[in-house]
Order: structure tokens, then sequence, then C-alpha cells
């Protein structure tokens, strides 16, 4: 029994790591390429582990030095995409739109949420219906819609734009994960909390609101990877750097047929940057809401 046990675990273990590699491997492949002269990357057959490290490819990102690799081997000066020097401001871009995206479903998820699961009115199950169907349905099929529209308010190339659009799509979800979460929180505090003179608004902000601290952790982590992921919104409603995001200076970095490799490998390790600084802050929150929330009947 005690064998079978040890097998078991040894077996569980040995599956989280294929898994674990499988997941990690093109992480780790992007980062070590952009670390390596582009000869390196080239070299038949390939070297699994650099043997040759080089900072230049950052070097040309943040400071817009040609990579002396280049000049050496004699390649062309045109395999440098200029778009590339793109990535910090579009970096900055992404990530302000996507923490106000995640901004506007914490305030107005969060009411519309504590709404749904408190109060009852007429038309409350149409309305919850009506937020819930509302995210089946396909972003590229009101794609034009929203573009005539946010031309016709004068947002096009702004953040503002982004921000609506994306709001558009994380709130249904970002609605019915809190309804579910704040139904688990018993009303007996909030209640107390209302004879005492609170109004609905203080008991939500003072009582409800660090009881559900997991739940909008997660809310807020699901926007925010949404926001900053979008491609196709990002690249129809942004035309300058002002307002792109950086998926859409990656795809424009990596479209260059005669492109380094090395540069858009720099452009994708900068791209992980800000989502695995966010996961690693906030990861037992997330992990605890996401919990609550998949186990609730």
């Amino acid at each position: 029994m005690r064998r079978a046990r040890l097998l078991g675990r040894g077996l569980g273990s040995l599956l989280g790591l294929l898994v674990a590699a499988y997941i990690l491997a093109p992480f780790l492949w992007v980062a070590a390429s952009s670390i390596q002269p582009e000869k390196e990357l080239f070299r038949v057959p390939p070297r699994w582990i650099p043997r040759v490290l080089t900072a230049d490819n950052y070097r040309f990102v943040f400071t817009g030095q040609f990579p002396a690799g280049y000049e050496e081997t004699g390649i062309a000066r045109g395999r440098i995409s200029e778009k590339a020097r793109d990535a910090l401001p579009a970096l900055r871009n992404s990530t302000m739109v996507a923490v106000s995206v995640a901004v506007t479903n914490l305030v107005l998820g969060t009411m519309a949420a504590y709404t749904f699961s408190r109060l009852r009115f007429r038309g409350a199950g149409s309305l919850y219906t009506f937020v819930l169907a509302s995210r089946l349905l396909p972003p590229m099929a009101v794609a034009i819609p929203y573009y005539l529209i946010v031309n016709r308010l004068g947002l096009l190339d702004r953040y503002a734009a982004l921000v609506l659009i994306h709001s558009v799509f994380t709130l249904p979800f970002s609605v019915w994960f809190l309804t579910l979460y704040f139904r688990r929180v018993p009303p007996d505090m909030e209640e107390a909390a209302l004879v005492d003179g609170c109004t609905r608004l203080q008991a939500l902000l003072r009582v409800v609101a660090p009881m559900t601290a997991p739940a909008l952790a997660a809310t807020a982590a699901f926007s925010f990877m949404f926001s900053y992921n979008d491609f196709p919104f990002a690249l129809f409603v942004t035309s300058t750097i002002r307002s792109q995001t950086i998926p859409v200076i990656v795809a424009n970095t990596a479209i260059n047929p005669d492109v380094s490799f090395g540069v858009v490998a720099v452009t994708v390790v900068l791209t992980m940057l800000p989502p695995v600084a966010f996961a690693m802050i906030f990861r037992n929150y997330i992990t605890r809401g996401l919990i609550a929330v998949t186990t609730t009947r």
C-alpha cells in the first residue's frame, strides 16, 4: 500500500515537471534568444545552452545604440527594426490602459455584483441573464460598430477608447464572478453595520470589500490580463505610439521579414514582465478567489 502511494506521488511529480517544462520552455527559449548575438541564433546545429551572451539587443531597445555584432558580421542595418524602439512607450501605454480597465471593473463590477447579490428588484433575473449572455458575444462581431462609435466620439488613438471597449468585454465576467462570491458572504455583519447607521455604500466599502479581497484581486487580474493582451481592438482604434499598446508594437516589429530575432525576443521579454510581476504580487489572493468561486454551488 505504501509502495503504491509513493509510486503515485512520484508519477504525479513527474507529470507536474513535464507540464511545467512544456509551459516554460517557450518563455525560456525567448529569454535566451534575447541575450545572444544574431549569428548565434542561426548556428547549425543550434546550441540549446547559450555560450556567447550579449546585452546589445537590450541596449538597442533602450538607447538606440546599434548592436556591434551586426557590424562584425556585415549584416545590413535593415535587419534592425526601428519599430522595436517603441517597445518602452508601448509598454507604458499597455500598463496604463490595463490598470484603468482593472480599476473600472473593480468599481463598477463591485457595485453591480453587490446589487445583484443583496437587493431584490423587478427585472433583476432578466438583467443578470443579459449581463451573462453579453459575455458570450464574439468580440469581433461588434468590432466595426465599436470603431464607428469611438470615431464618432472623437476617441480614436486615445487611451479612453481602449478602456471603454475593454471594460465592455470584461465587466460581464467581473459581475458574474463577484456576484457568486458576495453570495458566500454571510449578511449578518453587514446588517449589523446597517443597524449602526452605515449606508449601503459604507457597508459595502467597510465590511464586504475587506472580506472579499481575494475575489477582488482575481477580478482585477482577469480584467488586467484581458486588456493587456488585447490585440485586435488595439490595432483598430490606435494608429500612433501615443496610444499603441505592446501587442501592436511586437506584431509590427515581427512582421518585418528581415528583422533581428534577438530584438524581437527583447520586445517579447519586456511584454511578459508586467503580467508576471502582477501575478507574483497577488498570486495568493488570486488563487483563493478562484478556488472559492469554483467551489460555490
